[in-house]
């Protein structure tokens, strides 16, 4: 008497061709078909011993086949449907955001603190961008408060006199507009604590 394990072997030899040929005619390319082959082959081998013997083992195969094709479309619909839910939200957030303007923005802000001295234009991008306390970067620089807070003043005043000056548009393009702030880049900020 044999295994179910050795009739699965017999029934993958003998139907392999049938079952790529079922594949073949039912779904678009190659690779979908060799996917769904390989899954109505693991459904079952996972079910072995429930297979019939004889020749009913071959319908059995067609069997499960079918059922193994209704759940690859189910998930290719769901995969489609959640592909195109993207395209559509992707299309939508083009359309209603453009990038390029914060780049430019981010871009001009950069400019501007390129001419504050190294070590100002450190503790500025520390406090600013990286949110850091002066005591926080006092530690990280191996400096102390003192001197950090020095240099922070010194070059927030710069930053301040250099964002004022800029005539690009980019910063609200007003004069009256706040100083130290760039549509979505907060330049001036104070630090979050108190005295340190």
């Amino acid at each position: 008497m044999t295994s179910a394990d050795d009739r699965f072997r017999r029934l993958y030899a003998d139907n392999f061709q049938a079952m790529l040929a079922y594949a073949l005619r039912r779904v678009g390319s190659l690779d979908d078909s060799a996917d769904l082959v390989a899954e109505i082959f693991l459904v079952a081998w996972r079910r072995r011993a429930e297979m019939p013997p004889g020749d009913e083992s071959r319908l059995w195969l067609f069997g499960v086949a079918r059922l193994t094709l209704a759940n690859h479309g189910r998930g290719e619909q769901r995969r489609h449907q959640l592909g195109e839910k993207l395209r559509l939200e992707l299309r939508e957030h083009l359309v209603t955001h453009d990038p390029t303007s914060e780049l430019l923005e981010v871009r001009a802000v950069r400019e501007l603190m390129a001419q504050l001295e190294p070590h100002d234009r450190e503790v500025l991008e520390l406090a600013v961008w990286e949110q850091l306390a002066p005591r926080e970067i006092a530690v990280a620089l191996g400096l102390s408060s003192q001197v950090v807070r020095a240099r922070l003043s010194r070059a927030r005043k710069r930053m301040r006199i250099l964002l004022e000056n800029h005539s690009s548009g980019m910063f609200y393009g007003h004069k009256s507009a706040k100083a130290g702030h760039v549509r979505g880049v907060p330049t001036m900020l104070e630090p979050k604590e108190g005295k340190s």
